[in-house]
């Protein structure tokens, strides 16, 4: 009985790194799908000149995006603000709105910032036009179905009393890079064979989405006026994050394609460390909104506290990646350097990686607390989007020392 009553304290006292651990889980097993979808289309990216380099930054986008609305819903539930209500002015209805006119906005930002750095780095890629289509397409459809991912997670957390910042940001950046490569790279694929008087009305019908998207930022409630204000200032320069990193693997595609396990480590790699920055900056936002950490320049004991389980989750998960890549190439009869290499690779690459999420997160929330700022505006999105650049220099540099 005393054994059974120890077990059960031990359980609640670690109550939320299990909740998180089972979450990253099952969100890295999942991403896998992208991962291995990625490794299996690499003759498209070679044959659609530049679409490598919306890759990065438009699951990312997905991610980041859904991330502050997780975020914020997540905030309002601690804070009892939260309620099931889909009508204009409450809290869920106006966050969610906020997050489609994000999607819209960032994905046609994403197709004009990539085509300039393409051109700016000689970098061969397709028209802007049908970066454009190809973009807010893929985009948007991904977005809704990401969008409408996180709300229903955000229902259940409220409804069963689970937390939502260790569940929200994995679920979401999951779904992400599920369904985002899927989209992008069959949008890209019926664009890129249409004609021109096909390419003209999907551009007229991505120009009026545009519009429309704007129009409604116009006309938004005071709470989608925050989110909006606050997040197109950060996710428009963020977005040039992940799109350097696009053009960072766009130059090194031969190289990822000779050695294609790592192609499809790129998206559990990025997931699984995205993930957990995610966790600890959703963590953070909200131990900021009820008090319990103060926003101070050397992190309390609690957020150290934050920053072990992170290297634990890492410590775990980062080998497994590099081990399935492996094996996943191995069935697909693509080309690895090895099962060793892979967890190295892995490893090394993820905890450098971590380690600069943990601060970076960390520091975004304190700055942006004391300038008067939500955090959870902002918290996600850095470190979604920051993981885009940080996650492909120290992926493509590990690997390039150790191949």
């Amino acid at each position: 009985m005393t054994l059974v009553i120890a077990i059960n304290d031990l359980r609640e006292k670690h109550r939320e790194f299990l909740t998180g651990f089972w979450t990253l889980l099952i969100s890295v097993s999942l991403s896998f799908i992208a991962g291995i979808y990625l490794g299996s289309v690499n003759e498209v990216l070679l044959l659609i000149p530049g679409l490598m380099v919306l890759v990065t930054p438009s699951i990312n986008m997905r991610g980041a995006i859904a991330g502050i609305l997780t975020s914020r819903l997540s905030s309002s539930m601690h804070l009892g603000a939260f309620e099931v209500d889909f009508k204009r002015h409450s809290e869920l209805g106006d966050n969610l709105r906020a997050s489609l006119i994000l999607t819209v906005i960032i994905s046609a930002v994403l197709a004009i910032f990539g085509k300039i750095i393409c051109l700016l780095t000689g970098t061969e890629v397709i028209g802007v036009l049908e970066m454009i289509i190809i973009s807010v397409i893929s985009g948007t459809l991904a977005g809704i179905l990401v969008t409408v991912v996180g709300v229903l997670v955000s229902i259940v957390c409220y409804r069963k009393f689970w937390d939502l910042d260790m569940v929200g940001a994995p679920a979401v950046t999951t779904i992400g890079d599920i369904v985002t490569l899927p989209f992008l790279v069959v949008t890209a694929l019926i664009v890129m064979d249409l004609p021109f008087t096909g390419k003209a009305v999907l551009g007229a019908i991505v120009f009026v989405m545009i519009v429309a998207a704007f129009i409604s930022f116009k006309r938004g409630t005071r709470t989608m006026l925050d989110v909006l204000r606050e997040g197109l200032p950060l996710l428009i320069p963020l977005s040039l994050l992940g799109i350097t990193a696009g053009v960072l693997y766009t130059s090194r595609l031969e190289s990822l394609i000779a050695a294609a396990a790592v192609i499809i480590l790129i998206s559990p790699f990025m997931n699984g460390c995205g993930s957990i920055g995610g966790i600890l900056t959703s963590r953070i936002g909200t131990e900021m909104h009820m008090g319990m950490i103060d926003p101070v320049l050397f992190p309390q004991k609690t957020v150290l506290k934050h920053f072990g389980e992170n290297y634990i989750y890492s410590i775990i998960f980062l080998p497994l990646m590099g081990a399935i890549a492996h094996f996943a190439a191995v069935l697909l009869g693509i080309t690895t350097p090895g099962l060793l290499l892979m967890v190295v690779i892995s490893l090394l690459a993820g905890i450098l990686v971590v380690t600069a999420m943990n601060l970076l997160g960390y520091y975004t929330a304190v700055i942006t607390y004391r300038k008067g700022f939500d955090p959870d505006n902002f918290g996600v999105p850095v470190v979604t989007s920051s993981i885009d650049l940080i996650g492909a220099t120290c992926l493509l540099a590990v690997m390039m020392i150790l191949l």
